[in-house]
């Protein structure tokens, strides 16, 4: 045995000479991988100027010094580039996409919630957009709630006055369901809405949604809205 079974640390081998180089190697491979940081996993090619303890996921086509490390983790240390081959359930923290991925299925995915070997997933998400109000007896925003998405909330914040000609509160909404996110919610700035439904509601298509002045009609103002959802994820293509 050469190496170690977990990070493939090499081992120092009976009456061997330099000893200090395979201590060093693998001191350097346990610094870099006990707590894992990888820069991206989907760059092809190393740096120009890589430094010390750089670790990198390197995807199928590595080219320079990284050919023939496919699928592995390139780690630079002592002036060199060495590769560990990655086994699933590790956990990484990678930089170029703020967020932690986990090694599934021969490759790196970002984390999700609920998630399975094969890609399929259950992934919670919020989408936001801000919407001017325009004068009227109500107003569409753009499409905010996603196509094949279940929706458990919409919640709003008023981020500028709303002006009304004869309404004291507004009701939140969709097409065909009008009130269906709330209702008697207020014109202040800061006045804030949180429109659970009942049971989470499927949307099979892109969907804005749909507000109204309780009496009356809309002047001006702005809401930001944010909608909770969760979207389902198939299987990986085989």
């Amino acid at each position: 045995m050469s190496e170690t079974s977990q990070f493939n640390l090499p081992l120092i081998q009976s009456s061997q000479a330099q000893k200090h180089v395979t201590v060093n190697e693998a001191l350097a491979r346990i610094d870099a991988l006990a707590q894992l940081r990888l820069r991206s996993v989907n760059t092809n090619s190393p740096p120009a100027t890589p430094t010390q303890g750089d670790a990198f996921a390197v995807p199928v086509g590595g080219i320079a010094e990284w050919s023939g490390m496919d699928g592995t983790i390139a780690i630079y240390a002592n002036g060199g580039w060495v590769n560990v081959l990655p086994k699933s359930g590790w956990r990484a923290w990678v930089e170029d996409s703020s967020c932690y991925h986990t090694y599934l299925g021969n490759q790196w995915r970002a984390e999700q919630p609920y998630q399975v070997i094969n890609g399929a997933a259950f992934t919670p998400a919020v989408f936001h957009i801000d919407h001017t109000i325009t004068a009227g007896a109500d107003n569409t925003t753009a499409d905010i709630i996603p196509s094949h998405s279940v929706i458990s909330a919409v919640t709003a914040r008023v981020i500028t006055p709303i002006i009304t000609d004869g309404a004291s509160s507004w009701s939140m909404g969709v097409a065909g369901a009008s009130g269906r996110y709330g209702s008697q919610y207020g014109l202040a700035l800061n006045s804030y809405a949180i429109g659970l439904t009942g049971q989470p509601q499927a949307y099979y298509a892109d969907t804005p949604l749909l507000i109204e002045p309780e009496t009356g009609a809309f002047v001006s103002g702005e809401i930001r809205f944010a909608v909770h959802a969760m979207i389902p994820v198939p299987p990986d293509a085989v």
